[in-house]
């Protein structure tokens, strides 16, 4: 194995661990391929990190199940809704270069982290609010709106999701985290039906990928059940704080 698909799958396992528990696996990931395979059009490399992907929110809507009662009612409607955006999103990757959203994503994770840190009691309780049509006509724009940008370009991705689901449902960083990968699910499948039926993907990088995400994601489910929601809204807060710097350094300062 080359030092460069080592580090690619290190990257996987990493990914996986923290998508998990409060998404932003997107950012460990889709970097290492980049900086792995620069000759390749962007487009594959997005595809490849979407099959890996797939395997690692899967196996994580598993392993919290068995802790966690996933809020299907309020999903259910979602699921399509994400997924065709997604679907929307990648197409429009595979004509415009995705790296146009780059200095959109620290601010949009800036404004996220301040309500957070500045909300105490945000996701600390699980409330679930009642579910109305207003509401879940909000959900569909707003949730649908992150699906386009995940079939787009993606880092970030399950933090807006588990963002949106607490200030939207009234859940908890546990069942939010639980929640948001069943929506990661149907993103990564919306954007790998395009990718993987117009391009041909990096197919041994990224079952090899995918073997590590899944190792990382039942990792990171396990530790989010032990440690329950505080833990988890901790974890939220830093891997946050470390994509705004990483995003940043890469949208504005790196060459």
């Amino acid at each position: 194995m080359s030092p460069d698909l080592v580090l690619i799958v290190l990257a996987a396992f990493g990914a996986g661990l923290v998508d998990a528990m409060v998404g932003g696996g997107g950012l460990i990931q889709l970097p290492a391929l980049l900086t792995a395979y620069p000759a390749t059009p962007p487009a594959i490399l997005l595809g490849t990190n979407k099959f890996a992907s797939i395997f690692g929110t899967g196996s994580a809507i598993l392993r919290f199940a068995r802790g966690v009662r996933i809020p299907w009612r309020v999903l259910l409607p979602l699921v399509p809704v994400v997924f065709l955006g997604a679907l929307a999103g990648a197409l429009v990757a595979t004509a415009v270069p995705p790296q146009i959203f780059r200095p959109l994503v620290p601010v949009m994770l800036a404004v996220v982290l301040i309500y957070v840190v500045w909300r105490k009691d945000l996701g600390a309780a699980h409330a679930p609010l009642h579910i109305t049509r207003s509401r879940t006509l909000l959900a569909a724009v707003l949730l649908g709106a992150v699906g386009f940008y995940d079939g787009f370009f993606g880092p970030g991705t399950g933090s807006f999701f588990m963002f949106l689901l607490i200030r939207l449902y009234g859940f908890d960083f546990l069942h939010s985290a639980a929640s948001a990968r069943v929506l990661n699910v149907a993103t990564n499948a919306g954007a790998l039906l395009w990718f993987g039926s117009q391009l041909e993907l990096l197919w041994l990088v990224a079952i090899l990928m995918a073997i590590a995400n899944v190792s990382g994601a039942v990792l990171g489910t396990s530790l989010a059940l032990k440690h329950g929601s505080a833990f988890v809204r901790r974890i939220f807060i830093l891997v946050v704080v470390m994509l705004i710097a990483r995003s940043a350094w890469q949208a504005y300062f790196a060459p």
